[in-house]
């Protein structure tokens, strides 16, 4: 359940720096409730076909999105079955096995670095002159690179008698994601700060600006081939994966 936890959290990030690098709107919330519902989905197959990975977003893939500047998805659908199809095969997979680590760990240099600044960028719309969001910032990055290092190098810190307990606070506390998210959640939702001071004006105006600009509707976020057959039946808009009809009628009038 840690495992989920952390993955789904990193997953929205995901979404949110994707849509940001592909030009499209931000992800309404049908479209992040049905991409964390098939990666569930994807990892309870996983688990039923005995795979002891979970399927999840990779960060990665997004810097890659980034550099390529190309985020068709028929694009990366084609990618997808050729490295399905090319796994089936062991030669390729030698292939690989042979590139240098230099080669690999400049590759990574430039993708998490790529994914490091498209959330960084998102303070852009904070004002960082203020002492409150310094030390927000401060705190919570600092406590990410520390605290889960501590927990690492004293694993026998946390006993709660209960070794199922012990093992998910363990995961969450060394993940350092949720360590800098939880506490910048905290911090940002008590310590008293003014909606302009938070960002959050001009979040919501760039958003709508970036909406008119790139695209003038969430059609992008749409099901394909199914979009009329959902509109006829009012019930499925109700379904918090599926586009409501509120939305569509608003992407229409944009």
């Amino acid at each position: 359940m840690a495992g989920v936890l952390a993955s789904t959290m990193e997953s929205i990030g995901d979404y949110y720096a994707c849509a940001r690098l592909s030009g499209a709107p931000p992800p309404p919330t049908h479209a992040i409730n049905r991409g964390i519902a098939v990666e569930g989905v994807g990892c309870i197959l996983a688990a039923l076909w005995g795979s002891g990975n979970g399927t999840t977003s990779y960060s990665q893939n997004i810097a890659a999105l980034g550099i390529t500047r190309v985020g068709s998805r028929l694009v990366l659908q084609t990618a997808g079955i050729l490295m399905i199809i090319l796994g089936l095969f062991g030669k390729f997979s030698a292939v690989f096995i042979t590139i240098p680590d230099p080669v690999i760990g400049g590759m990574f240099l430039i993708m998490f670095g790529m994914v490091a600044a498209v959330g960084i960028s998102n303070l852009q719309y904070v004002d960082l002159n203020s002492s409150r969001n310094l030390l927000i910032l401060g705190f919570s990055t600092f406590s990410g690179l520390v605290l889960p290092t501590w927990f690492h190098s004293n694993p026998g810190m946390i006993n709660t008698g209960i070794k199922e307990l012990d093992q998910l606070i363990m995961i969450l506390f060394t993940t350092h994601m949720f360590i800098g998210g939880f506490f910048g959640f905290v911090l940002d939702n008590t310590i008293p700060g003014t909606e302009e001071e938070r960002g959050i004006k001009s979040w919501r105006k760039a958003v709508h600006e970036g909406s008119q600009i790139h695209i003038t509707d969430h059609s992008c976020y749409n099901l394909p081939f199914c979009t009329n057959f959902i509109q006829r039946f009012k019930f499925l808009h109700h379904l918090p994966f599926l586009p409501s009809l509120e939305s569509q009628e608003l992407g229409t009038h944009l």
